[in-house]
């Protein structure tokens, strides 16, 4: 039996979409948080940069072993639980979800990363109206792309068919992590009818940042 572990941070947008992928394909794990912010970051601490050497989340332990990088972590699980797929079987519309995911977790997740906001305001000495503008602008940047993307496929279910896809678990978190930066995704009325149709399911629901249990502002269900 394989035993996961999941280190996490409650609204890390990396770990938000391996919580939805593994809540997807009804996975059980053991979460353990990993807070990005106390004590300087307990990611920073010499013992999980030997589980993580980039001292980043999410690491998933598998019996002992390390997978970081939530996409490598996304594409595991693909290939050891192929149930639930998250990739289409056609190569053509797995190289579509494919390129849909890494307009998120390439061009825009990594510019608004604590790594790089924490540089821009106590090294470059940035104010709050400059880093607002900076997460504005590629957020905003980003999101059109990922419409324009979205638009073409012409589809009026998930992000690419009739089921949840990698796309769609790396949409909602970007969704969430565009609202804590200022930007409401509902301007893009494709990926917001995409986020409320993935909001209805439970794994989507399970996966939520404020349902995690080192959620610093926590809602329970029921």
């Amino acid at each position: 039996m394989t035993d996961l572990k999941l280190y996490s941070y409650w609204r890390s947008s990396a770990a938000y979409r391996v919580r939805i992928a593994l809540a997807l394909k009804g996975l059980d794990y053991e979460y353990v948080p990993v807070h990005l912010v106390r004590d300087g970051g307990e990611q920073r601490t010499p013992t999980y940069r030997r589980m993580n050497p980039g001292g980043r989340v999410p690491t998933l332990e598998v019996n002992g072993q390390y997978i970081y990088q939530s996409m490598a972590i996304l594409e595991w699980l693909e290939e050891q639980y192929p149930e639930s797929p998250l990739l289409p079987g056609e190569p053509l519309p797995r190289a579509q979800v494919r390129g849909i995911s890494q307009l998120i977790v390439a061009d825009i997740q990594p510019l608004q990363n604590l790594s790089v906001t924490q540089y821009l305001q106590g090294v470059a000495g940035w104010d709050e109206h400059k880093m607002s503008a900076w997460l504005s602008h590629w957020i905003t940047r980003g999101l059109t792309a990922v419409e324009e993307a979205l638009m073409a496929l012409g589809g009026s279910g998930f992000a690419c068919g009739d089921a949840p896809t990698m796309a769609d678990v790396c949409l909602v978190p970007q969704c969430y992590a565009a609202r804590r930066f200022g930007v409401d995704p509902a301007q893009f009325p494709t990926i917001h009818r995409i986020e409320q149709l993935c909001q209805q399911l439970p794994a989507f629901q399970q996966a939520a940042p404020e349902v995690q249990p080192d959620a610093e502002t926590q809602v329970r269900p029921g």
